[in-house]
């Protein structure tokens, strides 16, 4: 699944550790889903989306 993570993640100046400790998850969890190597259970798409306030189909979208 493709993802717009890193991107949005930048646009904010997050670190991949700010936005892993937004989402209560490892900083490799998100590097993980940024690279597209692990693709987020529902629950925590959603808490992607809401940490960004956005739907989840504006970060993610299949290959």
């Amino acid at each position: 699944m493709k993802n717009r993570l890193k991107v949005l993640r930048a646009e904010r100046g997050w670190s991949q550790q700010d936005l892993a400790e937004r989402l209560e998850v490892s900083r490799q969890s998100v590097n993980a889903i940024e690279t597209g190597r692990y693709d987020p259970s529902l629950p925590l798409a959603f808490r992607i989306a809401d940490a960004f306030a956005l739907a989840i189909e504006q970060i993610f979208e299949r290959d």
